[in-house]
């Protein structure tokens, strides 16, 4: 197994990302390709003395800006390393790929070069919420208007996720929305509903309400870009606003941080909850090949957690098993020619 790594995007390229391929390196010795500045590359791994003779390194002098357009990256910025690094996956040279570079860029470029699996007329961004059971959140930030199908074909690709990932057998499936009656929300909640339940390959339990979601009320919810971006980042906001707030409670006086010393230990499990870094990234869900997106200020640990990711999704053969679950699901159905 081979995952291609990206180092150049992001906040903290290439130092941090070079040494989140070490770590991810040191933990799981799977065979590495980073792809980036070669001089660069090269230059800070003898700076910090880090061992990266295990690695191959695909040159690539351009790297994709966080303001650079997407279709622009993909017509124009070819010799990047996000875009050689994509093609290196499509042309067979890996079997997943990692970057922390521009999201949008990164969506389009792999839509266009790794392509959709046959069937998904949209790809997905797939996060897993902070919550006290994992709930996939799809779409996350992708698609800002979508059509009923593609919330169908997402509760799909979300169940066949939370099986091999997580060991759920029969996940449950949520529609996100403003009321729990199957009446409840627009044209498109109302459309995509009928499709849900009438759907024989997932576990549809129903219209779910964004304060039921810390209940345990389901496994994955599928929801337009537009909202599911909205819901992930208020989520992490208020477990900013929590962790801070009890952090203020327990240093208010000597009373409070002795007692603090109490709860050490949970308070620990309950910031790792809602650490981004021990997550990694999101995956592209729909994609013929695993694209991993980690997060744009990731630095090393959050890295290495990402790659580690992606080597996960390539041993469980995410993308077959959606190949089977979007092929169940087309049975009988029109020819889709928009993802041939």
């Amino acid at each position: 197994m081979k995952i291609i790594v990206d180092v150049m995007g992001g906040d903290n390229a290439p130092l941090e990302l070079v040494k989140g391929a070490c770590r991810a390196y040191e933990d799981t010795g799977v065979d590495l390709l980073l792809v980036g500045n070669k001089e660069e590359i090269e230059r800070v791994a003898e700076q910090e003395k880090l061992d990266i003779s295990h690695f191959e390194i695909l040159d690539a002098k351009e790297t994709v800006e966080m303001t650079d357009d997407p279709l622009m990256v993909v017509r124009k910025k070819t010799e990047s390393s996000m875009i050689k690094g994509l093609y290196a996956l499509a042309h067979g040279e890996g079997d997943a790929f990692v970057s922390t570079g521009n999201t949008g860029a990164l969506f389009t470029s792999a839509t266009l070069v790794v392509r959709r699996i046959k069937g998904v007329k949209r790809a997905g961004i797939g996060t897993v919420l902070p919550l006290k059971n994992p709930v996939l959140l799809l779409d996350s930030g992708a698609n800002v208007v979508v059509e009923p199908e593609y919330l169908e074909t997402f509760a799909v690709m979300g169940s066949i996720y939370m099986k091999s990932i997580f060991g759920i057998e029969n996940p449950r499936v949520g529609l996100l929305n403003n009321g729990s009656e199957e009446c409840k929300g627009t044209e498109l909640q109302i459309a995509a509903y009928e499709l849900l339940s009438k759907n024989e390959n997932i576990n549809f339990v129903g219209n779910i309400e964004g304060n039921s979601l810390s209940a345990d009320t389901c496994d994955v919810i599928v929801t337009d870009g537009f909202t599911g971006n909205i819901l992930i980042k208020t989520i992490e906001g208020m477990g900013k606003l929590l962790l801070g707030s009890l952090k203020d409670v327990f240093m208010a006086n000597a009373k409070t941080k002795i007692s603090s010393l109490l709860v050490k230990k949970q308070l620990g499990a309950m910031k790792k909850k809602f650490d981004s870094s021990e997550y990694g990234g999101a995956p592209f869900l729909g994609l013929r090949k695993p694209v991993i997106k980690a997060h744009g200020n990731s630095k090393a640990k959050a890295f290495a957690s990402a790659i580690k990711q992606a080597v996960g999704f390539a041993e469980v053969g995410l993308a077959e098993k959606t190949v089977d679950g979007i092929a169940q699901l087309k049975a009988g159905g029109e020819k889709d020619a928009d993802a041939e």
